[in-house]
């Protein structure tokens, strides 16, 4: 079939287009030479034999004269040069990490620092004052002083019962200390039978168990439906309030100071309960307002109606409007028990009379008082307060002050107000969900904007974002099966990844850096979980040895410049227990780093791509500690 051709003759049509095209081809190969043969012509010159060209090639400043020619000074330089020709697959556009090759390893402590709290060491607490309990709050060592070696274990330590077992046993090797099973014998702390030490749940004021016990208060206010998630213990003992109380849903926060009741912090943590160092002195302790549910105190030993009740305005700061103060031991019930306690009537009277009037003037209501327990209630908000202050002058309303910030700061001597609120019914700042539809709740401090830049929106994304991170660390970590206990995120900012893992045995320590751009701990305290502020530039306020896991997102990219790393990570080696496992999220340069400094602290390391593929730039380190002990001490 005939092809209609309607632009002419093809024929002539291709022999014009193609001595175009031939002419085209041939101007350009032209030219192209020329430029290559000029290029070439200026910028070498024939080399005057083999080894000169390789030296060129390979661009040893070496040979560099004092002129500045990139010529070899004689043929013997240059013939020196070929033979340590090599190729160099190097990156020259990173963070200059370490201009040594070696690894710095790092010895161990004497055991004499075994249980070394670098910020409640006895020894330099003697320095401070004594009144208001100033030498058992943190001091923390000086630069000079700060320890460049590696906290060792006892000789024969083990690896802790797992959960729920270790609640009721601890291995006796992991913490030898005998002082409270004698010291409180009566009283049933704690019993030493064998190779480990039994907690029967026994404590001053409640003989029958700390199970009875709970149940004496559950029958006085509602414990078990929801209503009250976290609680403050002060004065825990070995926290087994907090650990009992954890069978009504409900999370402790107990702490204790490093006193004459040895190790009675460590020994709650190593139970799996959560607690801290710390005590009721003259700073505010490293909790925001309105954080906690419920206080406690039985038997602490807090001179409540001292300082003008200085200590219950404090705990008035971290309760929650609605919350409870619950207050068994001296004075409580005195007309019973003033012979045991070794106190007069008159004495014991005036002190409950004080407690009394200090809890009105903070506009608490008194609940109960049956047999050996007491409670009162913080108002839901502050209509009636303010209205009561023309009848009580002290303490005032505090004025122009952050409530929240808790980090090293003086406690006030007058009342945290509360968010405004019109209707007399309302509470202040906002009614939370109860557990445990609170954990995924949007927080009322999200929802009033009290965050800045955190929405409902970004609290939802983050906790998504979680949730598809721990789906991705269990492939990497035994994050799911019960390995792990007592974990901690050093960098908790909304608290999602304790939300993610909160479905498992396990407890989170939440820590917002301090005076951080986004104090965020208020809004973790709200979702149900527990935390505490910190300068990571210090210790933590915790016995060596009491972490399974330690998470630590960005960490370093908020210290890097702050102060020595080396020190954070010597003090991450202090609290994780032996063959803990440690998380890191940050750019590939701090966690080459940061592996080059590991490497020399008998940890085992490897640096894997984020859960979202090789080309996001933020890395995943994980690293476990290895086992090792520090050695008995040979008797001469």
């Amino acid at each position: 079939m005939a092809r209609d051709y309607t632009g002419g003759s093809p024929k002539h049509h291709h022999l014009e287009s193609k001595k175009k095209r031939l002419t085209w081809i041939f101007g350009v190969s032209a030219l192209c030479v020329v430029c290559y043969m000029l290029g070439a012509w200026q910028t070498t010159s024939s080399p005057v034999n083999r080894s000169e060209l390789y030296q060129r090639v390979g661009c040893d400043e070496t040979s560099q004269n004092q002129g500045g020619n990139n010529v070899s000074s004689s043929p013997s330089a240059a013939s020196a040069s070929s033979s340590s020709l090599h190729l160099d697959f190097e990156s020259h556009h990173q963070v200059e990490i370490n201009k040594s090759d070696a690894v710095q390893k790092f010895p161990a402590c004497d055991m004499a620092y075994s249980e070394y709290t670098p910020c409640q060491d006895t020894q330099r607490g003697r320095k401070f004052d004594r009144k208001m309990l100033k030498y058992r709050e943190r001091h923390c060592p000086t630069k000079e002083e700060q320890l460049l070696c590696l906290i060792p274990a006892p000789p024969k330590y083990k690896t802790p019962f797992k959960w729920p077992q270790s609640r009721d046993f601890a291995w006796y090797d992991n913490i030898p200390h005998r002082e409270l099973s004698i010291e409180k014998a009566v009283q049933n702390w704690i019993q030493v039978e064998g190779d480990r030490f039994r907690f029967p749940g026994g404590g001053t004021m409640f003989p029958r168990g700390a199970g009875a016990y709970i149940d004496d208060i559950d029958a006085l206010i509602p414990l078990s439906k929801g209503n009250i998630r976290t609680a403050i213990d002060t004065g825990c003992g070995v926290a087994s309030w907090g650990a009992y109380l954890l069978r009504n849903d409900i999370l402790a926060m107990s702490f204790a100071p490093r006193d004459t009741h040895a190790a009675q912090v460590q020994f709650a943590l190593e139970r799996g309960v959560p607690a801290m160092i710390g005590v009721l002195a003259s700073k505010r302790l490293p909790y925001p307002a309105r954080a906690f549910d419920m206080a406690h105190c039985s038997r602490c030993l807090i001179p409540w109606q001292n300082y003008d009740g200085l200590y219950l305005i404090e705990v008035d700061r971290v309760l929650r409007p609605g919350g409870y103060w619950i207050l068994s031991g001296p004075p409580i019930h005195w007309k019973k028990h003033w012979r045991g306690w070794e106190r007069t009537q008159e004495d014991l009277k005036q002190e409950q009379d004080s407690i009394e009037a200090v809890a009105k003037r903070l506009c608490w209501k008194k609940v109960i008082e049956k047999n050996d327990l007491a409670i009162w209630q913080k108002p839901i908000n502050h209509i009636e307060c303010i209205k009561s202050r023309r009848v009580y002058k002290t303490p005032h309303i505090c004025k122009s002050d952050n409530p929240d910030m808790a980090w090293e700061r003086d406690m006030e001597n007058c009342i945290t107000p509360l968010p405004e609120t019109s209707n007399p019914d309302d509470v202040a700042g906002g009614a939370l969900e109860k557990w445990p539809d609170r954990a995924f709740a949007v927080p009322p401090r999200i929802s009033s904007g009290s965050i800045p830049g955190v929405t409902a929106e970004i609290l939802r994304a983050d906790d998504q974002l979680w949730k598809e991170r721990v789906e991705h660390y269990k492939r990497i970590i035994p994050i799911s099966k019960g390995r792990y206990r007592n974990v901690m995120d050093m960098n908790a900012y909304l608290g999602g990844f304790a939300a993610a893992i909160s479905k498992y045995p396990v407890w989170v320590m939440n820590t917002v850096p301090a005076n951080s751009n986004q104090d965020s701990l208020g809004v973790i305290y709200e979702r149900g979980f527990i935390g505490t502020y910190q300068d990571w530039c210090e210790a933590f306020s915790t016995y060596p040895r009491t972490y399974d896991l330690i998470h630590a997102g960005g960490v370093f990219s908020i210290y890097q410049d702050r102060c020595d790393i080396t020190y954070i990570l010597l003090e991450m080696d202090r609290i994780l227990r032996p063959e803990g496992t440690v998380v890191f999220r940050d750019t590939v340069e701090l966690l080459v780093k940061i592996k080059s400094i590991t490497d020399g602290m008998k940890w085992k390391s490897q640096i894997m791509d984020h859960e979202s593929g090789p080309f996001n730039p933020e890395k995943i380190l994980v690293a476990v500690k290895t086992y090792w002990t520090g050695e008995a001490k040979k008797e001469s």
